[in-house]
């Protein structure tokens, strides 16, 4: 029987606030079966203007990305920096990236191909595929009348061009030019520029100034004549290696005629340098400089500069100098430079410690493929990342990515079309027996299965254990 009293309590209360719940006992359940008591939630996207990646793994949106939709806006800056061990699928997002990005009308893509096999670059299919003819620096091929870059082109500024005899000469010596090289350089390079005026003024002018510098060189700073000769010699000697050693041919002559600067894709192939040779960051140096005075025009165009193996670039004190101001430079007139990088220790704790660091500043979108949980985490700290992606990166499986663009963190899936995938390996893979083909597939049925479990668990913001108390 009802307490009196207590039921009179009780209405009372309900009269004043309303009617009182009941008590539910607690419920233990798994968090598979509870995820169907929440509302679901994702993070925002970035738009629904630009390329399409692929699809957002916890949500199953459709992740598109464009730095210069972006810009301004969500992006303080257009560049983005690509990271990953190898056969993690960095390859496949730059090539379908840059194909994707062709479909736009405004766009032009310069990319320096470092790697390649059978003697060709890896991007040698995409190029046949769109009529494009490879600009292909290989030093054999140079003596017999291949590709030639001038780094003394008319088209290049004086300035541009002082700038750049510095970083050559500066990349082959391991350290910087003092005062005295300095000067004995600047003046050969002054006098070759105002006495040559029927020809492209070449390296081998330099060369022969430095070795016999003239008279009144010497007299415009009141030194001896002897003594500006032997300040140019280690300088001479380093510019003779260009013109008459192992790099000779590819930049001893006037620039080859032909290069198609208004191709919606231009590709350098440098799969015939040895990639740790100090060729390549002489190579990627003069490249830079050369694109920078020819290639980049105020004409409202949007350009993207791909640099596969860019710790050539970022590893070089010198060479890093030249592209932060090619960065800089380029924000004004729309160029997004992209920079795919295996290891960020690769960078971080060499050389050039100061302007990689000035550098990975400017890139605003950081793609992290996966890495060993060591290398994940000096990336994490290196990238301001959150704690969740960095113990993910060394889970994530082949063509799955975490994605930073300014701050929204997100983990995607890369998607690669049937008409693509063709194109985004190199030929002799796509040509070889079923081993390839049962790799290919083996890598896609593990990424189908990383990406159910991730979708079947909960969002990694909730960092949730599996099993958890429902009141």
């Amino acid at each position: 029987m009802l307490d009196p009293l207590a039921s009179l309590t009780d209405a009372f209360t309900s009269f004043l606030f309303g009617k009182v719940e009941t008590t539910r006992l607690p419920v233990r359940t798994s968090t598979g079966q509870a995820q169907a008591v929440y509302l679901p939630t994702a993070a925002p996207g970035l738009g629904d203007s630009g390329v399409v990646i692929g699809r957002e793994v916890y949500s199953g949106k459709g992740y598109i990305y464009d730095p210069f939709q972006l810009y301004g806006q969500q992006l303080p800056a257009p560049h983005w920096l690509v990271l990953g061990e190898s056969g993690n699928g960095k390859s496949a997002l730059e090539k379908t990236y840059v194909l994707r990005q062709l479909r736009f009308r405004d766009r032009q893509v310069v990319v320096l191909d470092a790697q390649g096999e059978d003697g060709v670059g890896e991007w040698n299919l995409i190029a046949q595929e769109l009529g494009i003819t490879p600009v292909r620096l290989d030093p054999m091929a140079a003596r017999e009348g291949g590709i030639r870059l001038n780094p003394l082109d008319p088209s290049i500024t004086t300035t541009g061009q002082l700038a750049l005899l510095r970083t050559i000469i500066e990349v082959a010596m391991g350290r910087g030019l003092d005062e005295r090289a300095g000067f004995a350089l600047k003046v050969a390079h002054a006098y070759v520029n105002e006495t040559i005026l029927d020809r492209q003024p070449v390296l081998t002018d330099i060369v022969e100034q430095l070795r016999h510098p003239e008279a009144e060189s010497a007299e415009t700073m009141n030194v001896d004549i002897d003594d500006v000769r032997a300040w140019g010699l280690d300088v001479a000697l380093v510019l003779d290696r260009l013109v008459d050693g192992d790099l000779r041919g590819m930049f001893d002559g006037p620039t080859t005629a032909g290069i198609d600067l208004d191709a919606p894709l231009i590709v350098f192939d440098l799969s015939h340098i040895d990639r740790n040779s100090i060729a390549m960051p002489i190579l990627m140096a003069i490249v830079g400089v050369w694109l920078e005075h020819t290639w980049i025009r105020p004409d409202r165009k949007k350009r993207i500069f791909l640099v596969e193996e860019a710790w050539h670039i970022i590893n070089s004190p010198f060479v890093a100098q030249l592209f932060q101001r090619l960065l800089k430079f380029g924000r004004r007139l729309g160029l997004s430079f992209v920079a795919v990088v295996h290891h960020l220790s690769d960078v971080v704790d060499g050389a050039a410690a100061r302007e990689a660091a000035a550098i990975l500043k400017m890139a605003s979108t950081r793609t992290i493929y996966a890495q060993k949980a060591d290398e994940a985490r000096a990336t994490g700290r290196v990238l301001g990342l959150p704690r969740w992606a960095v113990e993910i990166i060394p889970t994530l499986t082949p063509g799955i990515a975490v994605w930073d663009v300014n701050g929204n963190v997100q983990v995607v899936k890369h998607l690669i079309t049937d008409i693509e995938r063709p194109l985004v390996y190199t030929d002799r893979a796509m040509t070889e027996d079923g081993d390839f083909a049962r790799e290919l597939a083996a890598e896609a049925a593990a990424a189908e299965r990383a990406a159910a479990a991730l979708e079947a668990g909960s969002s990694p913001e909730s960092e949730s254990e599996s099993e958890s108390t429902v009141a």
